[in-house]
């Protein structure tokens, strides 16, 4: 038996199988979160301490190999070039028979492997019982029962990591496909995974394989490898990679017919009910506008009105902002520091203040909220209701994943328009988060503005956002050439989220916010400070006034909010809400409306840059900003022809 790798920990395994809570698990808190050498995807890494802090990379999930997306890359690359490795592959208990499909290529990769088979409370309830010790004969390798969100097998998994053999495991494909293997065996290396392992990558069409081929053994034995394939593929009708996909999937079904025993359920829970009303055509819009009033509640009443409350006016109002005036006061002698600091465009002032006062409870709060949705397996419930409603727009439910990240961050949401199958769709996508998706941060602020109008005004902000958002779509879709891609998804379990998941998740992502954010409002504080003392922004605001004042409605004043929203849109949105009273209920909503239609940040238009080109960037530039205030004229003028006042 081959002496089991040490160096380190290599989680995969299909998206929603639950590797990233056994991630967790394994490594603690001790998480580093930066992309994949190469790629542009996100990965984390960690030590197991329980392993003696051994290394742990959480690879991104793969729907099947070959890969074709950017995250199933970046695992191929992952798989290609972490050395001295064990694979832990993470199987979903419901969904064996998908799992098994994967375990069949990873066990011939020549690593030591475990298998985790997790969720099996959740296949129990279902009425599937697996037998992992059949399980583990039929695949030669270990395999271990999990239940990762409640740390159940999670010490037996540890011992098995320990001592991973390199499987035993062979599956036979047919025989013109055996030889073609034997052929190319000698031209692929083998000091990574094992030539036959490369070989049924290589069969199978995998691009990243190819170019990281082409770096190792050159040009000319990677053509050669092509002819064999180009030959063999001429003694099938379908091509090589169903054929192969086909084994394992006969594979898969043999195997899972011999360990799959049925239990008893007891009827079906609440959360499997649950799970069909959130996809029924019809009671499913029921279920999400619940879930869209309760995040309207939670952040824009509890996070926007009672922390802001307590934040801005209590603390930072009554003890904070004061002191540090005073203080100011006693140690600064010069006029110009003294309003830097303190005066109406003050780094503490303004840039400190709205980012810890303002925007930091609320972005808290959507973070709580987004991150329950997430860990309950409700996002890819939205896919499948939202499918039909894409189709208008040229699109598949797979779109709503984008635009759905977009509402944490816009610009991590334009790169991950790359799961999209075709360029069409990546640029669509891209243009409607430019246009109409609000950011977490942005969105947050102005849920708290609205919550403090009326629900009326929520509505109407809501209304006129969708109108947008659905007739450029529609139109991107008429006046773009190209075909609609139909969806193709699988469903994991509604289940309860895991407080310490989420918490860790909302951890992470407001370490970004104080990271990122904070110097921004810092930088934004400190140009309009610069624009107010030599006199450009008092010519800005006069400038634009006909079209913010006459054709808006707004105060002048409001010209610096549009200003602010160049550097960040959420920064935009904090200047209205910081004007309060200044500003009727028809001015805020109007205002809010336009600002969310605006431009996105720059951090944003330099993410479309690069993944569009930039042609293709400035023509949406081009696009947005007029059609931003085109909309918000139109309905200053609607409300105020029909009364509207909040």
């Amino acid at each position: 038996m081959n002496t089991p790798a040490t160096g380190g920990l290599l989680l995969v395994g299909q998206p929603n199988v639950g590797k990233s809570v056994l991630f967790h698990a394994l490594t603690g808190r001790y998480v580093v979160v930066a992309n994949y050498p190469g790629t542009t995807v996100e990965v984390s890494r960690g030590n197991a301490r329980a392993l003696g802090d051994m290394p742990v990379l959480d690879t991104p999930g793969v729907i099947s190999l070959p890969s074709r997306t950017g995250d199933e890359h970046a695992t191929t690359r992952a798989l290609l070039t972490e050395q001295d490795v064990v694979l832990l592959q993470v199987g979903d208990a419901k969904n064996l028979r998908r799992s098994l499909q994967l375990t069949a290529l990873f066990a011939e990769m020549g690593r030591p492997m475990v298998l985790a088979v997790n969720m099996v409370d959740e296949a129990e309830a279902r009425g599937a019982h697996i037998d992992t010790a059949a399980l583990a004969t039929e695949l030669g390798l270990p395999v271990v029962a999990t239940v990762a969100t409640r740390g159940k097998g999670v010490a037996q998994l540890q011992d098995e990591i320990k001592k991973a053999p390199v499987p035993r495991f062979h599956l036979e494909y047919p025989a013109e496909i055996e030889a073609a293997l034997d052929v190319m065996a000698p031209l692929l290396p083998a000091d990574v995974l094992a030539p036959r392992a490369l070989g049924l990558l290589f069969l199978a069409g995998d691009g990243e394989l190819e170019s990281w081929l082409t770096e190792r053994i050159g040009a000319e034995q990677v053509e050669m490898l092509r002819v064999h394939r180009d030959a063999l593929q001429q003694s099938f009708v379908e091509p090589l990679a169903a054929v192969l996909q086909q084994t394992r999937m006969a594979f898969a079904d043999r195997v899972a017919s011999r360990v799959i025993r049925a239990v008893d359920k007891g009827g079906a829970g609440l959360a499997q009910r649950l799970g069909y009303l959130a996809v029924h055509p019809v009671w499913g819009w029921p279920v999400l506008l619940t879930v869209l009033y309760g995040i309207y509640w939670f952040v824009g009443e509890f996070g926007a009105g009672t922390l802001v409350g307590l934040l801005e006016e209590d603390l930072f109002g009554g003890i904070i902002n004061p002191w540090f005036q005073g203080l100011v006061e006693s140690h600064v002698p010069w006029s110009w520091a003294h309003d830097l600091l303190v005066g109406e465009y003050g780094l503490w002032t303004m840039g400190m203040t709205y980012a810890l006062a303002l925007i930091l409870p609320i972005v808290t709060t959507f973070f709580i909220a987004f991150g329950v949705l997430e860990d309950s397996g409700y996002f890819s419930r939205l896919t499948v209701l939202s499918n039909r409603s894409f189709k208008a727009l040229g699109l598949n439910g797979r779109a709503v994943l984008p635009m759905i990240l977009g509402l944490g961050c816009v610009t991590m949401a334009t790169l991950t328009t790359r799961i999209l199958q075709t360029p069409r769709e990546r640029l669509i996508v891209t243009f409607l988060l430019a246009l109409a998706i609000p950011c977490s941060a942005q969105l947050g602020v102005v849920m708290g503005i609205l919550a403090g109008i009326s629900f009326s005004a929520t509505l109407i902000w809501f209304c006129m956002v969708l109108l947008v958002l659905v007739t450029v779509g529609w139109l991107a879709n008429r006046l773009m050439p190209g075909k609609r891609i139909p969806l193709m998804t699988e469903l994991p379990p509604l289940r309860l989220p895991v407080p310490g998941n989420v918490l860790t998740k909302t951890w992470a992502r407001l370490k970004w916010y104080l990271e990122e954010v904070i110097p921004l409002f810092l930088i934004g504080a400190f140009a309009l400070f610069v624009l107010d003392r030599l006199g450009v922004l008092p010519w800005l605001m006069q400038a634009a006034e006909p079209l913010v004042t006459g054709w808006l409605g707004l105060p002048k004043e409001a010209t610096a909010a549009f200003l602010m929203g160049f550097l960040r849109r959420d920064f935009g949105a904090t200047g209205l809400f910081a004007m309060g009273s200044a500003l009727s209920a028809q001015q805020m909503v109007v205002g809010i409306v336009t600002l969310t239609l605006f431009v996105p940040c720059f951090a944003s238009l330099l993410m479309i840059v690069k993944e569009h080109g930039l042609r293709r960037a400035a023509l949406m530039l081009a696009l947005i900003m007029p059609l931003a205030f085109f909309i918000g004229g139109l309905l200053h003028h609607a409300l105020s022809l029909v009364g509207w006042g909040g």
